[in-house]
């Protein structure tokens, strides 16, 4: 596979910093259909080092950070375990939030019945916390910053629906009109921080949101 609208946003010896369009796994699903994603295409196309270190949603863009040795791998991902990096993703919600900013700490679990959902399950969910902020208010949708302490799967788009501003585009949460507002998840990683494992900088990336 063609690396595509894959843009390379910084690569070193140690480290690849890429773009991930809308509608790419991160990794290779279970199916046949599956196999094409970034970090196929990557290892495809001058990167067959490249080693995934966290993962974005198929439908979610932005942001993605990759080892290129397994010392690096090891240290990158002992950064996010410990949560040791930094990240702010730019999403459109539906309505209006009454507050410019806001947590959100609600326990977040699996929920085989309704594949690939997730659910608020205060008995047997895992900790989960967002911090949230208007950027902009238009209409009948808001542009905002949203900023995950923890690292659960589906965790933003979750968290927002949950104080009743699910995501535009959102094909497993957004209600008709949510969904019907904009043709993709309005969800884009656009900042990530870390610590060089090499050289010990610390180092901040942005990639302006596509929509």
């Amino acid at each position: 596979m063609p690396l595509s609208n894959v843009e390379i946003v910084y690569q070193d010896e140690q480290i690849l910093l890429v773009n991930k369009p809308t509608l790419l796994l991160s990794v290779p699903g279970r199916a046949d259909d599956n196999k094409d994603c970034l970090i196929t295409r990557l290892q495809e196309n001058g990167y067959p080092e490249a080693r995934i270190v966290h993962r974005l949603d198929w439908e979610t863009s932005g942001l993605i950070l990759l080892a290129r040795d397994a010392d690096t791998h090891r240290e990158l991902s002992r950064q996010f375990h410990d949560r040791e990096t930094e990240k702010a993703y730019i999403a459109l919600c539906w309505g209006q939030p009454e507050l410019d900013s806001g947590s959100i700490d609600l326990p977040l679990r699996y929920d085989p019945p309704t594949k690939p959902r997730h659910v608020v399950d205060h008995e047997h969910g895992r900790n989960a916390l967002t911090f949230w902020k208007v950027l902009e208010r238009c209409g009948d949708w808001a542009r905002v910053e949203l900023t995950p302490i923890t690292g659960r799967s589906h965790q933003l788009r979750v968290h927002m629906l949950s104080i009743g501003h699910p995501l535009l585009g959102d094909g497993l949460y957004a209600h008709e009109q949510a969904l019907a507002a904009y043709p993709r998840l309005c969800l884009h990683a656009a900042m990530l921080a870390f610590t060089h494992p090499t050289t010990g900088e610390r180092l901040r990336f942005e990639c302006p949101a596509p929509f």
